[in-house]
């Protein structure tokens, strides 16, 4: 709305500046004259703008009124049409309702007819039954006449329903009697099986054990052969060992004798221990080393070979 009235007010002012005076010739007008013609102008401009709001705001009350019937009417159709599309729902709701209740009843008066159909045969079957009863009952006339004749020879009872519960208590005795029996019977056979099964693993445990005892018995013998073979090496090992051991003694005495010879004819200080005869061996080494090494240089220098002390005493 606000954008209609900005267009038509702007239409209405460049129609109204567009609008020009006959051509004067202005050169011979006073400015006074000027100013009076302005002021004329203007006023012609304000009273065409003013005829100009009057017939927009007539229009515009014009517009707002036909605006206000047309949403008048609009609320009345959509009120008719709100009326109407619920009116369709109802007519809907209805309808389906009556077709589901006329397809409940059609059901229920099928499911009525197939009871009905039961019941006929049922009835049949019991008509059919009762014409049995009866033909049993007639057939069964004859023991009622007899139990009644041995109702009237004895005194132990008043009664014929008397003596068929008698009779039917001792025959409930006597199956329980056979019952018991049978489980007797059962429970007898039972422990026989498992003492037969208890005989058969037991005799295929003593044969087991028996093998296994044999088995033994051959390792164990194998294992003394092999304990005499092994005390014979052990004896052999001991023998050996002391050879060893006292060659070893012998070993290290002469070369505790050898090193003790090298050190106090050569005049050398040695803090090896006595019980070291790795280290004894390794210095007397080295001074045999030295040893030659001095005779190949005596030898160059075609010296006359001095032996020490050593070998004299040796």
């Amino acid at each position: 709305m606000e954008l209609e009235l900005r267009e038509y007010f702007r239409a209405a002012f460049e129609d109204k500046l567009l609008v020009r005076m006959p051509d004067r010739e202005d050169d011979f007008l006073t400015p006074a004259t000027r100013l009076l013609e302005k002021k004329r102008e203007m006023i012609e401009v304000e009273q065409a703008l003013n005829t100009q709001k009057e017939e927009f705001q007539m229009k515009t009350e014009s517009l707002q009124q036909r605006r206000t019937e047309l949403e008048h009417k609009e609320e009345k159709l959509k009120d008719s049409l709100f009326k109407f599309d619920k009116f369709l729902k109802e007519n809907d709701s209805k309808r389906k309702r009556a077709l589901h209740k006329a397809a409940e009843e059609q059901q229920l008066a099928a499911q009525k007819g197939r009871e009905a159909m039961r019941l006929l045969a049922e009835i049949r079957q019991l008509q059919a039954r009762k014409e049995k009863m009866l033909q049993r009952q007639e057939k069964y006339n004859i023991y009622q006449r007899y139990l009644q004749k041995v109702l009237e020879g004895t005194e132990e009872f008043q009664e014929v329903q008397e003596m068929i519960d008698r009779f039917n208590t001792l025959m409930a005795t006597q199956d329980k009697l056979l019952q018991r029996e049978l489980e007797h019977q059962e429970k007898s056979e039972k422990e026989k099986a498992r003492l037969l099964h208890y005989q058969e693993e037991a005799h295929s445990q003593i044969l087991e054990l028996n093998n296994q005892l044999a088995d033994l018995q051959g390792e164990l013998e194998r294992a003394r052969a092999v304990v005499l073979e092994w005390e014979s090496r052990w004896a052999q090992i001991q023998n050996t060992a002391a050879e060893n051991t006292l060659r070893l003694g012998r070993t290290r005495m002469a070369t505790l004798n050898i090193f003790q010879t090298v050190t106090k004819q050569l005049h050398m200080k040695s803090d090896i221990p006595v019980e070291d005869t790795d280290s004894q061996l390794e210095k007397i080494k080295i001074c045999f080393v030295d040893l030659d090494a001095i005779y190949k240089d005596l030898k160059k220098a075609e010296l006359p070979l001095q032996t020490p002390a050593l070998s004299s005493t040796n």
